[in-house]
C-alpha cells in the first residue's frame, strides 16, 4: 500500500506538471511579433537622392522660370521639402535683362516655390550694367514664383561703385525694388 500510495502522489504531481507545462506551452510556441513598422521614421528617409542634378522649370505660360544644379539632393516626400547640397539657382524673370544666379552651401525647396538658402549666400546679377550687382548674406529666403527675396541676416548689397551693408532687407527681383530693414552703412566711391 506504502508502494501504491507513492505511485499516486508521483502520479498526481506528474499530472500537475504536465498541466502547467501545457498552460504555458502554447506562449512558448507562439512566434515572436514582428516589430510594427514605424511610419514616422519611414518620413525622415529620403524618398529618393541625386547626385549633381540639374533641373529646369517653366512657368505656367511656358516661360523659363529658373535653373537648378545641385552637388546632391534629397527629396522627403512625406515631409514635404527637398534639401540640396551646394545649390545653384539660375531665377529668370520677365521684366529683367538677364538672369540672376543664386549660390550656397545648402538649400531647402518647399513645395517648389519657397527656397530657403544658407551659409555662403551670393546672388550675382549676370547683368554688367544694372544697380545691384551681387548680395551676399548667410541666409536667403526666395519666391521662386514671385520672385521676391528677404533675409533677416546681415547682407552687403554690391554696385559698380558702393557697398551697403544692412541688417536684413526685401527685395523683388523682378521689379528691381529693395528694401533695406536695418541700415549700417553705405560707402560710395565715385568715379576717377
Amino acid at each position: 500500500m506504502n508502494l501504491f500510495g507513492f505511485n499516486r502522489l508521483g502520479l498526481s504531481i506528474s499530472a500537475l506538471f504536465t498541466l502547467a507545462l501545457l498552460m504555458y506551452l502554447p506562449t512558448w510556441m507562439k512566434e515572436e511579433p514582428t516589430l510594427a513598422r514605424d511610419k514616422s521614421l519611414d518620413a525622415l528617409q529620403p524618398a529618393y537622392t541625386a547626385k549633381n542634378i540639374t533641373t529646369t522649370l517653366y512657368d505656367k505660360d511656358g516661360a523659363l522660370n529658373h535653373k537648378v544644379f545641385a552637388r546632391a539632393m534629397e527629396h522627403y516626400d512625406q515631409l514635404g521639402f527637398v534639401l540640396f547640397q551646394q545649390p545653384r539657382y539660375t531665377l529668370y524673370s520677365d521684366n529683367a535683362k538677364a538672369p540672376w544666379e543664386v549660390t550656397a552651401v545648402e538649400g531647402t525647396l518647399y513645395n517648389n516655390e519657397l527656397i530657403q538658402l544658407e551659409n555662403n549666400v551670393l546672388i550675382e546679377n549676370q547683368s554688367q550694367d544694372d544697380f545691384v550687382r551681387t548680395i551676399q548674406t548667410a541666409f536667403i529666403e526666395i519666391n521662386l514664383n514671385s520672385k521676391q527675396m528677404a533675409s533677416d541676416e546681415p547682407v552687403e548689397i554690391r554696385g559698380l561703385r558702393y557697398v551697403i551693408n544692412s541688417n536684413g532687407f526685401n527685395a523683388n527681383l523682378r521689379t528691381q525694388e529693395y528694401e533695406l530693414i536695418d541700415h549700417v552703412q553705405t560707402i560710395y566711391s565715385p568715379s576717377n
